[in-house]
């Protein structure tokens, strides 16, 4: 019997710098990837160090490697970050619920996306846009604070060259450079000077729980879209995975094994402390 709280290594083939406190990592497990599905997550650890949970952020359906994006916080992500590429990390996973893209197909998708949090989006992003032909027209709205917190600026030209595909990407006011071209604004607001509109519309959400706030409200109130038609995740709530712990429970709902994807709708169902 496998012993669920054993973890494999994984070796870090290569290491991008997104921002001053982030990166991502493209891992291996015998010179590929895993098999995983766009919104699960995994445990990671370095001996000695700690563990921390991390969401996929590449496609699944990009067999070569799988990444993971994190942000430099604390004693074990600090130990993480000292890493270098051939190095190994432990793994457990993956967990949790995902992102239910038969469900999309033939519709509109807007994937919108703050900080740290557009790493679980990129996953079904990318995911969606391997399989391209299968969804209508798709828009991306990606935000951070400042152009420098801006992560996967490598991606944005490669989203761009899709059919059918429109990136917005905004940065605060007072976040932009002399140089920048970009939209200036909070994602809210800038979601609301979209030409969008939630009939046969799904949206995918996630980034800092105020900017989820908003854009749920600005889905729902001002632009139409249903409840069951507005996606996110509550991952940050998670610690062990397994349901053990009790770090991630909402009432009597456990984020790591009901989750961590939720629509807005099951949401309501949840005591209002996330």
């Amino acid at each position: 019997m496998e012993n669920i709280y054993l973890p494999k290594l994984a070796e870090i083939k290569e290491i991008i710098q997104e921002t001053e406190d982030t990166k991502t990592m493209r891992l291996t497990i015998n010179n590929k990837s895993i098999d995983f599905l766009p919104g699960q997550f995994g445990e990671f650890s370095l001996i000695g160090e700690g563990e921390s949970t991390f969401g996929f952020s590449s496609s699944p359906l990009r067999k070569e490697y799988f990444e993971i994006s994190f942000r430099t916080f604390g004693r074990a992500t600090s130990g993480i970050n000292g890493l270098n590429e051939g190095d190994k990390i432990a793994f457990r996973g993956p967990y949790g619920n995902f992102f239910d893209t038969s469900r999309m197909r033939g519709k509109d998708l807007v994937f919108i996306g703050g900080g740290i949090g557009m790493a679980p989006v990129k996953s079904v992003l990318e995911y969606c846009l391997d399989e391209r032909e299968k969804y209508g027209k798709i828009t991306v709205l990606y935000g951070a604070r400042t152009v420098s917190s801006l992560m996967y600026k490598n991606n944005f030209n490669e989203w761009k060259t899709h059919k059918d595909t429109e990136v917005a990407i905004t940065v605060d006011p007072g976040g932009e450079t002399p140089d920048w071209t970009g939209k200036i604004g909070l994602v809210p607001n800038v979601l609301e000077q979209l030409p969008l509109k939630g009939e046969n519309t799904i949206a995918i959400v996630c980034g800092p729980p105020i900017m989820i706030k908003f854009v749920l409200k600005s889905l729902e109130e001002k632009m139409g879209f249903k409840k069951e038609d507005i996606i996110t995740t509550l991952e940050n709530r998670m610690k062990c995975g397994l349901g053990k712990c009790g770090r991630c429970n909402i009432g009597s709902v456990y984020v790591c094994k009901e989750g961590p994807v939720f629509t807005a709708k099951e949401l309501e169902r949840l005591p209002n402390d996330f």
